[in-house]
């Protein structure tokens, strides 16, 4: 009986050590940063394996992109328009992987009728931010359908000829609309049209919903491209960055976007989350 309860109680013991690791937070966690990664980072995978390698990665969120094919034992590719069969697919794996589909984008809607049918299906598939960039004569019924559904939306920054390639033009076109309308800020992109990311959130103090977090390169004269490097070894503030959100009180997403080795990014995106939590660790 004694070697019993002995038994039992180291068991015990390491139940509770177990249940209380899983149950710690991050310290950017505590502050209200989510960190996930956008699946165009494994675009030259499945859905399936984006959501694998999420996981593999620690990661708890995904940004999903439309056009990725969904994967084995689904048909068609990621799409607000997929019936209600292949959505309950969809979701049921994210959630056997324990990954939430938090985020969808970037979409650009071609008239109101599709317009709806995103965010009906965000409602459905309970994501909660949609990274989009809208004409400017659909930003009034973006704003009426956001407030409908609650569903928050992200305005991007693609370069030049972006409608919002940069701050000013944003908070120009989304002047006078409700709170649930921010900022997607893309860094890299602010980057390589030669503006200072750290500027940028400042302008958009109280507007960014969720980044789409990366460091880049330096500029090399011939080379058209600045790809994205591991986080900590490029060229952009990420530490003045994160200092300004903690200062704005920034609660939100920050998406891994890593557009490059596309075949084998799991190792720099594990080193780029390694150093995100050393950095966060420092400024929170």
């Amino acid at each position: 009986m004694k070697k019993i309860t002995v038994k039992f109680s180291i068991l015990l013991a390491t139940v509770v050590l177990s249940l209380t690791g899983f149950a710690q937070k991050t310290n950017f966690e505590k502050a209200g940063w989510k960190l996930g990664v956008q699946s165009y980072s494994f675009h030259k995978f499945t859905f399936q394996e984006a959501v694998d390698k999420a996981q593999q990665l620690g990661l708890k969120y995904i940004e999903v992109y439309y056009g990725q094919p969904l994967g084995e034992g689904m048909e068609g590719t990621m799409d607000f328009r997929m019936d209600k069969n292949t959505r309950k697919q969809v979701l049921k794996y994210a959630r056997s992987k324990k990954v939430k589909i938090v985020a969808s984008g970037v979409v650009i809607c071609k008239d109101e009728q599709e317009w709806e049918q995103l965010f009906e299906f965000a409602d459905a598939m309970e994501i909660e931010i949609i990274t989009c960039e809208p004409e400017y004569q659909h930003l009034k019924y973006v704003d009426k359908l956001a407030n409908k559904y609650k569903i928050d939306v992200a305005i991007h920054n693609h370069p030049k000829p972006s409608n919002y390639w940069n701050p000013d033009m944003f908070l120009e076109a989304v002047d006078g609309l409700s709170d649930r309308i921010g900022a997607c800020a893309d860094v890299g992109y602010w980057k390589r049209m030669n503006l200072d990311p750290v500027e940028c959130l400042k302008k958009l103090d109280g507007h960014v919903k969720a980044l789409h977090f990366k460091d880049i390169k330096e500029k090399v004269e011939g080379e058209a491209e600045q790809h994205d490097v591991i986080w900590g070894t490029g060229i952009l503030d990420l530490n003045g960055m994160l200092t300004e959100l903690k200062r704005q009180n920034f609660k939100g997403l920050f998406s891994i976007e890593y557009e490059h080795n596309w075949y084998n990014s799991v190792p720099d995106i594990e080193k780029s989350i390694s150093y995100f939590n050393n950095l966060s660790d420092e400024i929170l």
